[in-house]
């Protein structure tokens, strides 16, 4: 398999498209037309993990966070970042990046947080907006069937866990076929009237090119006529931070004792305790300060994420109690979920987890 066929695996999980407008993600470092002969799965890229690569004969790392978040003017190896990745070029080594991709997924960081926490019935806690099109096209009634058949094979019509999805009406449509033109239907020069159904299916934004690949393959029109519009409902499977409940309620204490425990955290900061049960818990992996809004809205009564200022926990407001677990410790469990998958997609291939410790916070 090459770096590509890897890739494109791992973006049935992840599509890049749903990744953040500010993130790198994507095949950072190597030729993606490179035979794989092993993957290092890591949470971060850093020259003890190409090392660790080099001792296992992996040559395509799948990292979390990217190793080149910024532009690189130089490689003088001046840095930690333009060392690792002069390394990994030199031992011809690929450097592939999920981070928000994997973020925003429903199955995907966040999702493993609340199956470590044992949270139950997790939905997205910020939903991405404009990630919803829908696609409007004019067909034939006798070919409406075939057209539709192809869409749905594209990828269109999918809402939450229902697939083939569409809404059809029928009308007549009407049409001159110009000079040059080979239509299907009706004569060049004469105006012609056909029954039609208009097809209306949505689908996820980043499938927009392949449905319409399909449209054009399976149409029967040689001009077709379609319209594609974003819809501002909330998507359900993509989007930051999850929320779920507890099987049983806690106290508070005892429930930021068990998120201590689960998440393998040394200390949680936390804002003040409000003498109220835990039952519904957000949770966002990373910085997340920005979903405390989310968190209150979604009536949680913890919000669990990382990298959390003094004066943002003032947000807390007694409404619920915001705990810092860490950053790394948000995370860490982000390389088992992709290790899980690879081996599942692709059963007897060498994938190994990687044993470097690259958190870069220690605690006394």
């Amino acid at each position: 398999m090459t770096v590509t066929d890897i890739t494109k695996i791992l973006e049935e999980l992840a599509p890049l498209e749903h990744a953040e407008g500010f993130d790198n993600v994507g095949l950072l470092v190597g030729n993606p037309n490179q035979e794989v002969t092993g993957i290092l799965v890591t949470l971060d890229t850093l020259e003890t993990v190409v090392d660790e690569a080099i001792k296992k004969s992996c040559n395509l790392i799948v990292s979390f966070h990217p190793i080149i978040f910024q532009g690189l003017k130089k490689l003088t190896g001046r840095n930690y970042v333009e060392r690792t990745v002069i390394k990994a070029i030199a031992n011809n080594i690929a450097i592939y990046s999920m981070h928000t991709a994997l973020d925003n997924s429903n199955v995907g960081v966040n999702a493993k947080i609340c199956e470590v926490l044992g949270l139950r019935n997790p939905k997205i806690l910020i939903p991405k907006k404009g990630t919803i099109k829908k696609l409007t096209t004019y067909v034939p009634i006798e070919k409406a069937d075939a057209v539709k058949s192809e869409l749905f094979k594209a990828g269109a019509g999918a809402i939450g866990n229902y697939t083939n999805c569409s809404f059809i009406t029928e009308g007549l449509g009407s049409f001159k076929a110009g000079a040059g033109t080979s239509p299907s239907l009706g004569n060049v020069g004469e105006l012609h009237m056909e029954k039609e159904a208009q097809i209306n299916v949505i689908f996820s934004f980043e499938k927009e090119k392949r449905i319409l690949n399909a449209l054009f393959a399976h149409h029967p029109y040689e001009e077709v006529a379609y319209e594609i519009s974003t819809l501002e409902n909330t998507n359900q499977d993509i989007g930051m931070g999850m929320v779920g409940t507890l099987e049983m309620e806690m106290d508070e204490n005892p429930f930021l004792q068990m998120v201590k425990e689960k998440m393998n955290t040394s200390m949680i900061r936390h804002s003040q305790i409000l003498g109220k049960k835990v039952k519904k818990v957000a949770v966002l992996g990373g910085s997340g300060a920005f979903a405390i809004s989310a968190a209150k809205n979604a009536n949680a009564d913890v919000f669990i994420t990382a990298d959390i200022k003094y004066h943002q926990f003032y947000e807390a407001e007694k409404q619920l109690i915001i705990a810092d677990i860490g950053h790394f410790e948000t995370e860490q469990f982000t390389k088992d979920l992709l290790v899980d998958y690879l081996i599942k997609k692709i059963p007897n291939f060498a994938i190994s987890l990687s044993e470097s410790i690259t958190n870069p916070i220690k605690y006394l």
